[in-house]
């Protein structure tokens, strides 16, 4: 059985980011694996030894409650530290690191990736692609971008993927962030949909197994679309 944590979608859920959860489900399913969602809601102590998690976008006040809780709560670094791969998006990207800009304040992070956000200029709207510069992607990455956050990674982070379309982390041409077993980028679609090789990584990180790609024609179509 695989375990996929989706982690506080009461307050980390927009843009249909809970849709990444869903994705890995239907993809391990097709492979005949088992697995199931655990939904952790705020106020909820974050297990530790789920195989994989899922964090969303959200609004300034949602991220800080989210910040709060999961600094608080520590499961989720806990996670991290053993391993367990992690998925963020957009605010649990900015959650995720050293320090972000909300409600016209810093506030701390988690600290599970080396970044620090401030604001753009002017807000960052639209499709956004990049190519990958991680191990085990080798297609162009593709999603939609509506941020604010100006996000400047340090030296224990290394980006997801170059910009070529789009503005993504900073405008400066990287975009995404990857630390240990933690993923996070700008990319909403959701970002497992339109990207199924980010999904069958964490998967096959998630078990430990080799899998053998999927033949889905009507997913080659949507990236061919998005792409153009």
């Amino acid at each position: 059985m695989i375990t996929i944590g989706l982690i506080l979608p009461d307050v980390l859920g927009t843009y249909g980011d809970d849709g990444n959860a869903l994705v890995l489900r239907q993809r391990a399913r097709m492979r005949g694996l088992d697995a199931e969602i655990h939904r952790v809601l705020l106020g909820q102590p974050v297990p530790e030894s789920l195989d994989v998690y899922c964090l969303g976008g959200g609004e300034d006040t949602a991220q800080i409650l989210a910040a709060e809780h999961l600094i608080a709560d520590g499961g989720l670094a806990r996670a991290a530290a053993a391993g367990r791969p992690i998925l963020a998006i957009c605010a649990g990207l900015q959650v995720l690191g050293q320090s972000f800009r909300a409600s016209g304040r810093e506030v701390d992070g988690v600290g599970l990736i080396d970044a620090t956000t401030g604001q753009l200029a002017k807000r960052a709207i639209g499709e956004v692609v990049t190519t990958p510069r991680i191990a085990g992607l080798t297609q162009p990455l593709t999603g939609f971008e509506n941020h604010m956050g100006s996000t400047v990674l340090g030296p224990d982070a290394k980006p997801l993927g170059s910009v070529t379309r789009g503005v993504g982390n900073d405008g400066v041409g990287s975009e995404g962030a990857v630390q240990g077993s933690v993923i996070a980028t700008y990319m909403h679609g959701p970002v497992l949909a339109r990207n199924p090789e980010i999904a069958d990584l964490l998967l096959s990180r998630a078990t430990g197994l080799d899998l053998e790609p999927l033949d889905l024609p009507e997913v080659e179509q949507l990236r061919r679309e998005r792409l153009k």
